[in-house]
């Protein structure tokens, strides 16, 4: 039988940076598991949408979708804005079967991606006991969200970094510059930002302009290799049932 399709669903931007970024990812998905057919579908703002997209794969006869959140954490758009989407898609579509994965973070391929944004920023192994970090996350009104933020923050600390702090760009506190000046009121010499994102927009602007003050500004995780190799361990999770898993 073929392999499910792997339906990355992002949440969409008017930033024209934003769907490339997407669309890198998936191709490097592509690249990962030759054979495997990716799609993207968008909430909002990009086309195609995921509704159409459903649409399509059930007019060509597709009989399995594995649809991957391009989320961090679990916040609305995983835990309503998503699953209303899919059941709608579900209802209309009742021969496609649609099985949505888990949200990518919180995972240890995230945080080497995040590492690996900052090495190219100009940060070194040898500078992390002397330099402070903010992990700059979107922000979310979910306590969950904000709880995961924190304790990756505390991973990372245990990492050899000098001091960590979160930030938020939205719906959360403290902001970027606030974390920013809060670790050099703490006597820290150099502070790098790392944007806990996956693509360019609004919100990693506001990042971007927060950490003013900073030595070091990394990227956003955009189609790093680690990203793309964690959105494989989420397809194939939701693939192979958890007990089948467990006993492999």
């Amino acid at each position: 039988m073929p392999f499910p399709v792997l339906l990355v669903i992002a949440h969409g931007s008017r930033d024209p940076r934003h769907a490339a970024t997407v669309h890198a990812l998936a191709a490097r998905v592509r690249a990962l598991r030759p054979g495997l057919r990716v799609e993207t579908g968008f909430l909002e703002f990009n086309a195609p949408s995921v509704p159409r997209v459903l649409e399509r794969l059930a007019a060509e006869g597709a009989g399995d979708v594995v649809a991957l959140p391009l989320l961090l954490t679990r916040a609305f758009h995983a835990k309503s804005d998503i699953p209303a989407v899919l059941r709608e898609a579900q209802h209309r579509l009742p021969l496609l079967r649609i099985r949505q994965a888990e949200v990518l973070g919180p995972s240890p391929l995230l945080n080497s991606a995040l590492e690996r944004r900052l090495y190219e920023a100009g940060v070194t192994p040898g500078d992390r006991s002397s330099t402070g970090l903010v992990l700059a996350s979107a922000g979310s009104t979910d306590p969950e969200a904000i709880a995961v933020i924190a304790e990756i923050a505390r991973e990372l600390r245990h990492t050899g970094w000098c001091a960590v702090r979160p930030a938020f760009a939205s719906a959360s506190l403290p902001r970027t510059e606030d974390a920013v000046r809060a670790l050099r009121a703490e006597g820290v010499r150099r502070v790098a930002v790392a944007p806990y994102v996956i693509a360019p927009g609004r919100l990693p602007d506001r990042i971007a302009a927060g950490a003013a003050d900073a030595d070091v500004l990394a990227g956003v995780l955009g189609p790093a290799p680690e990203l793309a190799r964690l959105l494989l361990t989420r397809y194939d999770e939701a693939c192979v049932p958890a007990a089948t898993r467990l006993t492999a």
